[in-house]
């Protein structure tokens, strides 16, 4: 099984990185797991929704450049689908059957993502109406799919 993330920008504090490197480590033996981080565009403090769209836009090209035609492409956005844990790792074989066994996922900037990036995705998922910097998205990403192996393993899994 092959799962890409794609993300904005590049972790700076160690923390973050600390948990994003402990749950790949926790991943490598249920797939393949490849992340792919794209610059960040520079936005100024008060942007106008012009200047906002036009360095989501840029941000959205550099990760559309990266991405192979046939990859079924999952999209984090607010507007996404909500999954319980064990629905979403049922709903995450589903599609890894169905892909051969491949996904991608994709994670934006702190301005979110492009709309040519939401209509690339094939889906969108949310993991809540609250808002999160997107490097924490990052983590709770890669922790509900480490979650997600070890259900549909019958491991056990702290609730």
């Amino acid at each position: 099984m092959k799962i890409t993330l794609y993300c904005v920008g590049a972790l700076k504090e160690s923390y973050w990185k600390d948990a994003v490197r402990e749950y790949q480590k926790r991943l490598g033996g249920y797939c393949d797991f490849s992340l792919v981080e794209v610059g960040d565009v520079p936005c100024k403090e008060k942007a106008s929704e012009k200047e906002m769209t036009e360095v989501k836009d840029k941000e959205g090209e550099k990760i559309l450049a990266k991405l192979k035609p046939n990859e079924y492409l999952i999209a984090l956005d607010l507007k996404g689908k909500q999954y319980d844990s064990v629905d979403l790792a049922h709903h995450l074989d589903q599609k890894l059957t169905q892909n051969g066994a491949s996904l991608s996922f994709v994670i934006g900037g702190s301005l979110g993502l492009s709309d040519a990036l939401k209509a690339r995705a094939n889906e969108a998922l949310c993991f809540g109406l609250g808002t999160f910097p997107h490097q924490l998205a990052r983590v709770m990403l890669l922790e509900q799919l480490y979650r997600s192996f070890r259900i549909l393993r019958g491991e056990p899994y702290h609730k």
